[in-house]
């Protein structure tokens, strides 16, 4: 189980796609997480999500930890392909209860009432390359499954 996870190919390819799903959740995790970028902080998101859209706070600390601790797991390298499975399914249900009723398209005009899905679909496609890829060169995956490979080879020997 352990090999699957921190299984992946030394390319650019899953190196290019995790670092940017890194760059581009970590500030809206740092918005919820330490209220950078004008955001409310973990306090005020928690307060947000479980008040004003009456989220369970289960799911509204998944939604938090997801997007800041797997932003700065995915620049690191560190167990993408968990990460991405939940930012997939975070992204979909973020579609479904937020964006869905928008259409397809982000309100670049100003003239709908919300934000379309076409952002989240980003997000997931690059987390499924990911998840299917894995971390790429310069990741901690990379590191332990080197020693996982290494490990093996000494106790066969």
């Amino acid at each position: 189980m352990k090999n699957k996870i921190f299984n992946t190919n030394n390319d650019l390819t899953g190196f290019i796609t995790r670092i940017t799903l890194g760059l581009i959740l970590f500030p809206h995790g740092a918005q919820k997480m330490l209220g950078l970028f004008g955001g409310y902080g973990f306090n005020g998101t928690m307060n947000f999500f479980t008040g004003s859209l009456h989220m369970p706070w289960i799911i509204g600390f998944f939604v938090i930890i997801i997007e800041f601790v797997g932003a700065l797991s995915f620049i690191a390298g560190f167990a993408s392909r968990i990460w991405s499975a939940l930012t997939i399914i975070l992204f979909i249900g973020i579609i479904f209860i937020s964006h869905i009723h928008n259409g397809f398209f982000m309100n670049w005009f100003g003239n709908q009432k919300g934000e379309g899905y076409e952002y989240h679909l980003l997000i997931i496609g690059l987390s499924v390359a990911t998840l299917v890829n894995g971390s790429g060169k310069y990741s901690v995956d990379k590191l332990i499954n080197k020693d996982e490979i290494r490990r093996r080879a000494t106790a066969n020997n």
